[in-house]
């Protein structure tokens, strides 16, 4: 009797084990499934607006460009309150604009001249901004002949503004490669991690490395809190040219990385030196950002205010 009992309570056992084996595999199964990009149910417009018997449609794009500029805006006048100031805040007023035509111009025409020269062949076809297609180092270049403009013009010292500018650059960048996420565009290279995205506009359901967020976060947050480091926590805005090359460093080595994770453009692929275009573009600035870190300590002269207190010895 005890042996059939017994038997009977192995037998139940055992159903009840096969069945929570089933469970937790189906689960598990689940768990690893690849996410699609769709189920995220994002979209690139934000919001529409009506306009009488048309609607226009706001995208996350180009919030992104005005919510970097914003915020990096309001971010500058706080750092220009600290003493030694390299500029006042009418300039800062002054060069919001300078700023944004240089980031439109130039992130435009840079990404015609390094990744879509054929764009040059539809010339009102650089004015789609809306459909994406901007350069970072156009945007840089364009910001940097801004700040050289607004010193000649004023009297300032080109070099320290673009240390100031450079700790607000971030916010842009954090901003924009989140916009990128939410259009589903620059993806990443196809692997197999349990993160990974399929992303519907690579045309091959492979899933992809989630790169966009990899460079919000080094691009955006990480270099965000290594200038706010040297400029609230040392004395590194007292040596002309130090956060600038400190941001060329970071950007450059951030950049750098994460290209080892994002999709190569499909009309440029890895060039021919076995970079990406992405990465080649980087060398300089990292030479560049290395040298002015390396050469700012002699730079370093009795700080007159132009704003923001008294003088810095």
């Amino acid at each position: 009797m005890r042996a059939k009992i017994l038997g009977e309570h192995v037998l139940i056992l055992s159903v009840l084990a096969d069945s929570l084996a089933l469970h937790l595999t189906g689960l598990l199964t689940g768990a690893m499934a690849v996410l699609r990009f769709e189920d995220l149910h994002l979209s690139p417009v934000a919001f529409t607006l009506p306009l009488g018997f048309a609607t226009v449609d706001i995208r996350w794009y180009s919030l992104a460009y005005i919510s970097g500029i914003l915020i990096g805006w309001w971010y500058l006048i706080k750092l220009l309150d600290q003493p030694g100031a390299p500029m006042a805040r009418r300039h800062a007023d002054d060069f919001v604009f300078n700023a944004t035509l240089g980031i439109l111009i130039g992130g435009r025409l840079g990404y015609a001249i390094f990744y879509e020269p054929a764009l040059f062949a539809h010339p009102l076809d650089l004015l789609k901004l809306w459909e994406g297609g901007m350069s970072f180092h156009g945007g840089a270049a364009g910001v940097a002949i801004g700040i050289v403009l607004l010193a000649r013009r004023n009297g300032l010292s080109w070099l320290r503004i673009h240390d100031y500018v450079a700790c607000c650059v971030p916010f842009g960048l954090f901003f924009g490669r989140l916009a990128n996420f939410v259009n589903g565009e620059l993806w990443g290279r196809p692997t197999d991690v349990p993160w990974a995205i399929i992303f519907p506009r690579s045309g091959d359901g492979l899933p992809r490395h989630p790169s966009q967020l990899y460079e919000a976060g080094l691009e955006g947050i990480v270099l965000f809190a290594v200038l706010w480091f040297f400029f609230w926590k040392t004395k590194a805005r007292y040596q002309p040219g130090k956060l600038v090359g400190i941001f060329l460093i970071g950007y450059g080595l951030s950049r750098f990385t994460v290209e080892f994770f994002r999709e190569p453009d499909v009309q440029l692929g890895t060039m021919p030196w076995g970079l990406t275009m992405g990465q080649t573009l980087t060398v300089p600035m990292l030479l560049a950002g290395a040298w002015l870190v390396a050469t700012a300590r002699g730079r370093r002269v009795r700080v007159e205010p132009i704003a923001g207190g008294d003088s810095v010895a």
